[in-house]
């Protein structure tokens, strides 16, 4: 019985393997595609649906009056709380950042990576009886104590992200510093910190959108206000902000609440929305002048 010679350059037909290869691979490609389109169309109805119910209470007066009737001294509280935060987090994640890939070794950078990952995964509601226990207790509710449990959310946010880019950094950087006799801090200060400053910025915008829409700790940290004029005593009350005044005009039981309620929600996605969509602008800026 005779066979037939192997050419190898015969076109390669599919065997039963490869077809079943073929198969998992559709299946697979086909169920990560829809499960990027279900993820895409949950946050189109989600922005439609608030689109829709807020935009007639958007107004002058809504945006730059107290309550009953606009949410003004809510935003500029919620600016003010996240200004402190980010005052706060940026430079603890970016000198954590620094030191975990600059000067660490693998076994504290080991550790480092998974503290912040641990401290990323917990729920904010823990993160606000924390900084409750720990500024509000024994005293009063305040901005400050809200920027606090925010700050603490951005951390493992900023320093991963700071992480990440400076990895990027190309290598031959350090070793010419090296080559030129640089000490290790001032090549970090001159060298290594310009290159990566898009991509920290980056993270920190992105650190930035996630705690403006967190509830958690300033229901708990900061929450007892009025809304009908802008606090300054940052330190000694609490100061009005977006995330309860939209719980305590959902809770009025009313149709005008509820209104005013999504025109809230609405001012405060819209201002998550643009800020992560210029942390990705940034980002790929950042990526084209790291390759260039």
């Amino acid at each position: 019985m005779s066979t037939a010679a192997f050419d190898p350059t015969a076109p390669l037909t599919p065997s039963g393997n490869l077809r079943r290869r073929r198969a998992v691979s559709r299946v697979a490609e086909y169920g990560a595609t829809g499960a990027a389109l279900f993820a895409v169309a949950v946050l189109g109805a989600v922005i439609y649906t608030v689109l829709s119910r807020g935009a007639g209470a958007l107004s002058f007066d809504f945006l730059f009056s107290g309550t009953p009737t606009g949410i003004g001294p809510a935003i500029l509280g919620t600016v003010m709380i996240v200004v402190a935060a980010t005052v706060i987090a940026m430079p603890l994640g970016v000198l954590v950042a620094l030191f975990v890939t600059e000067f660490a070794g693998e076994r504290v950078t080991a550790a480092s990576r998974l503290t912040l990952d641990l401290l990323n995964g917990l729920p904010s509601i823990i993160i606000g009886l924390f900084v409750f226990a720990l500024l509000v207790e024994f005293k009063t509710q305040s901005g400050f104590a809200c920027s606090v449990g925010l700050a603490i959310i951005m951390l493992p946010l900023v320093a991963r992200g700071t992480q990440e880019v400076l990895l990027l950094v190309p290598g031959n950087l350090r070793e010419a510093a090296d080559a030129l006799g640089v000490s290790r801090w001032r090549a970090v200060l001159t060298v290594i910190l310009p290159s990566a400053m898009g991509g920290i910025l980056t993270a920190t915008v992105l650190a930035v959108a996630r705690a403006a829409g967190e509830t958690a700790p300033p229901l708990l940290l900061s929450s007892v206000f009025s809304g009908k004029e802008a606090i300054f005593n940052f330190f000694g009350e609490a100061v009005p902000n977006i995330p309860v005044t939209i719980f305590t005009l959902s809770e009025e039981g009313s149709p005008d609440g509820f209104t005013r309620a999504w025109g809230a929600s609405l001012v405060l996605i819209s201002f998550i929305l643009f800020a992560s969509l210029g942390a990705r602008a940034m980002h790929a800026r950042s990526l084209r002048k790291m390759s260039s």
